[in-house]
Parts: C-alpha cells; structure tokens; sequence
C-alpha cells in the first residue's frame, strides 16, 4: 500500500522482494483494523459495525431468558462494546459525523434491549484516550513522551501545531487536547496501571452460570 498525499503524485515504480512483484493494495488490516491508502477509517468502521451488530443477537437471546440488567451490562461491555471500542484512539478522532451515528445506533439498540443508559462512544473516546495519553506521558522510555510537553506554569500541556486536519485528528494533538480540557492535576508518573474489574472469560462463564440456574428452576417447576 501506498500513502501519497502530495499534489503532483509521481507514478509508482514496480516493486520487487526476491525478484517477485510486491502487489500495490488499496486497503489492508493490521492488527485487527483495516488502513486504507488515504487513511480514512469507513472500511474499518463498516467492519466494526457489522460485528457489533453480529452480537446483539446473542444479548437478545439473554433477554429473553429474562437475565439481570447487571449481566446483560456486563454481556455488553466485554462482547460488544469490546469490539465498537477496537483501537478507538486511532480512528475516531477522524471518523465523520456519518460514521459516528452508525456506531451510535448500536449502542443505542443495545440500550433499549438492555433497557438502561449506556456509554456514549464519545465517552469512551475520551476515557481510553486520556488513560492512553497518561500512561505515555508518565513514560519517558515511550516514542511519543516528548510530545506531552508541560507549560510552564505546570497546569497544561504545550498544544501540537499541526498543519492539516488529517494530523490534528490524530491521536497526540487530540491526546493533548483531552488532556488540557480535563484541566489538573496532570498524570502521576508513580500511578500503577489499572486492571479492568471483569473480563470476557469471567463475563462469561458468570452468564453461563446465570443461565444455566435460571434453566434448572425452570426444569424444577415443570416437574
């Protein structure tokens, strides 16, 4: 794949490894999400959309079984919203308003079968965001560090000049902009990282467990 964002793009020789053509794609995924060439994020958005919406069949199957909101919530955060928040930080800043509203209406659909709020992806941008950009900025051995830049009275963080919107949406200046709209106090360098209170394995086996209860009484009053 080729990224070229010059104005007077200049043809593109053959490329060779081991004396067989390398191909030119349009699009390939890395790591779960899909890059195209002028890295905007509607493939990967579609992909992530499909998924999501692959998975409230399953949350709709538990309401019928007439499980807790609780587990159904904690159904939803490790199956799907595990999958709407896939690499977040990297896309969403960039993503159209378009793109955004259809993620949305999942949420939104798993809100009305759950039958509770539930957070908003912008929430959820800002959250990982900012968790991300403080573990970075309390990370002097980390690439990106130096970005995070205190003013000099102590309280925010020098802005990144950026030249085009396509850097502005990217994750450091957007980073940066979380951070100083959150205001004080600024990461702790001593903080340990947080492990998250449940997983998919737990989530699910307690689901498992809940279910197959829920099963067994049903059996009890039949007989």
């Amino acid at each position: 794949m080729v990224v070229d964002f010059r104005r007077n793009r200049a043809p593109t020789s053959p490329i060779t490894l081991c004396d067989s053509p390398v191909t030119i794609v349009d699009s390939f995924r890395f790591l779960g999400s899909i890059i195209t060439q002028d890295l905007k994020w509607e493939l990967n958005i579609s992909s992530i959309t499909k998924k999501a919406q692959q998975r409230l069949f399953f949350l709709r199957q538990l309401k019928k079984l007439n499980l807790p909101k609780t587990m159904m919530v904690h159904f939803y955060t490790a199956i799907i919203e595990s999958i709407l928040c896939s690499s977040i930080t990297v896309w969403y800043a960039a993503a159209t308003a378009k793109d955004k509203g259809r993620l949305q209406r999942v949420i939104r659909s798993a809100e009305r079968v759950i039958g509770c709020n539930l957070p908003s992806l912008e929430d959820l941008f800002a959250s990982r965001s900012l968790k991300r950009a403080k573990k970075i900025a309390a990370d002097p051995s980390h690439p990106g560090h130096k970005l995070f830049v205190p003013l000099p009275s102590g309280r925010r963080l020098r802005s990144i000049r950026t030249t085009t919107s396509r850097h502005t949406n990217s994750f450091f200046p957007s980073a940066v902009g979380l951070m100083n709209r959150a205001g004080p106090p600024l990461p702790d360098h001593n903080t340990p990282p947080v492990t998250p209170p449940h997983t998919a394995h737990a989530t699910l086996t307690a689901i498992h467990h809940s279910v197959t209860c829920h099963f067994v009484s049903c059996l009890l009053l039949v007989c």
